[in-house]
């Protein structure tokens, strides 16, 4: 499946091209064309379990509660279970659109236990197009969820990646060589979130920093685990840099559901 295959897409949107007109008196006179203005919006980016928590306990009403309390706009989920018989055959993704009020979109890894494992978008923000790009294998099927979402306040395309790599570092830096090489002549602005199994500094964080922004968090930064953080493995990149201005890049606590700390960032996008 290349980049380009919509085989995913959930629903098109024709959006007009806005125009902002200055108005004029007598002739002779001129139209002029200004910016679209700035968008702000605010992505999380999940690795959800299959929504078990560090207790033992599947229960997406307390994900759903999290992710409500958030107040984002556009939500990647890693580790996500579609019919799945360990997670009583629900559709995780449907169900925490439901609970919600977003629209969900799910990408399947792979087949698994009479259902599907993969990964999930959640948005307010209408979806013009998904689609599920396939990525080199690691010791499971991957692939990354790709959309283009729409701004409700001024109709700007946004592209936006979920991504889950695995498993060795080698394989991880292929994923990501893959995934850039489909979208390096997209011209939106681009946001890519996710789990990325991989740490500030090595190979593949090194390569997808010379290409996006990889956006710090400062000085509470660990993501991995959620109940005694140790690792710096989810992040979000974007693309162009000087698109786009981060207003506030942050963790939150939550040391049970599940595994992975929630990060959260706010982004002017112009």
């Amino acid at each position: 499946m290349t980049p380009t295959d919509t085989s995913y897409i959930t629903h098109l949107l024709a959006v007009p091209v806005i125009w902002l007109l200055a108005g004029c008196g007598s002739p002779p006179c001129t139209n002029t064309v200004t910016e679209v203005p700035a968008d702000t919006l605010r992505i999380l980016a999940y690795n959800i379990h299959h929504g078990e928590g560090m207790d033992d306990v599947v229960d997406l009403e307390r994900i759903a509660t999290l992710i409500q309390g958030a107040g984002v706009d556009v939500l990647t989920l890693k580790e996500v279970d579609s019919l799945v018989s360990r997670t009583d055959a629900i559709d995780q993704a449907t169900t925490l659109g439901k609970l919600t009020g977003m629209a969900p979109v799910f990408a399947e890894f792979m087949p698994y236990q009479g259902g599907k494992f993969g990964t999930a978008v959640l948005s307010r923000w209408p979806i013009a197009v998904a689609s599920n790009i396939q990525l080199p294998d690691g010791e499971e099927p991957r692939s990354a969820l790709s959309l283009i979402v729409v701004s409700p306040k001024t109709g700007r395309h946004v592209r936006i990646t979920g991504i889950h790599l695995y498993m060795t570092t080698a394989k991880r830096l292929a994923q990501a060589a893959s995934l850039e090489d489909g979208l390096r002549a997209d011209s939106l602005q681009s946001i890519l979130a996710g789990d990325f199994n991989s740490e500030p500094g090595d190979s593949v964080m090194s390569y997808l920093d010379d290409r996006r922004h990889v956006v710090p968090k400062g000085e509470d930064h660990l993501t991995f685990s959620s109940f005694d953080p140790v690792m710096e493995i989810d992040f979000v990149l974007l693309r162009p840099r000087d698109r786009f201005k981060v207003i506030r890049h942050f963790l939150l606590d939550e040391p049970v559901i599940p595994d992975h700390r929630p990060l959260v960032a706010d982004q002017v996008i112009r």
